[in-house]
């Protein structure tokens, strides 16, 4: 029996989630992280996609992601199965990188895109023991270019998807969106 198909919307964003295999960490250090930046932008070069918030943490990703061309299970099958060649080479490694295959649901909501874009901004700080003190320390999440209002070094990123589901003016959306984040309640 073949495996379920992953729902794909091609204009909506999608939460796309995985885990490394045992809940081991598969993003080690800042190379690795490099890594996922440079296929990311290599697939959105060969199929343009859109992110509009992602976290890379040592064990797990997020992203907020759309792709309006090719489905989302091409392009994260893409994704995974590179990644995962790499991280075997570079750490002599056999066998599964991630738990799993990647997991998705499709936001259809403003209100929803904002939530789901909060609980991926704040993962570095909602650990156990938080990573950093404040969000957009973090520099593998995408929170740093919407509280800096700096552009992304990145292609793919779209940080006026995200603020736009405010309904305000465009000056004032990426403010109340970091407001928004910032309160602890989720």
């Amino acid at each position: 029996m073949g495996r379920k198909r992953r729902q794909w919307i091609p204009y909506a964003y999608h939460h796309i989630y995985s885990r490394g295999n045992n809940r081991q960490n598969i993003f080690c250090d800042s190379t690795d992280m490099v890594e996922v930046f440079r296929l990311l932008t290599m697939i959105h070069e060969d199929t343009p996609i859109s992110i509009c918030a992602f976290c890379i943490m040592t064990n797990h990703y997020h992203f907020l992601l759309k792709s309006e061309e090719v489905s989302i299970s091409k392009i994260m099958s893409i994704f995974n199965k590179r990644y995962t060649d790499y991280y075997n080479r570079r750490y002599e490694h056999v066998g599964h990188v991630f738990q799993q295959r990647f997991n998705s649901s499709p936001v259809l909501y403003p209100h929803d895109l904002l939530r789901v874009s909060k609980y991926i901004h704040r993962n570095p700080i909602n650990t156990k023991n938080p990573m950093v003190p404040r969000m957009e320390d973090y520099p593998y999440s995408s929170y740093q270019y919407y509280k800096t209002s700096c552009p992304p070094p990145y292609p793919f990123m779209k940080p006026n998807d995200l603020s736009s589901a405010f309904a305000i003016p465009e000056e004032n959306a990426l403010f109340e969106y970091c407001k928004y984040v910032e309160r602890e309640e989720v």
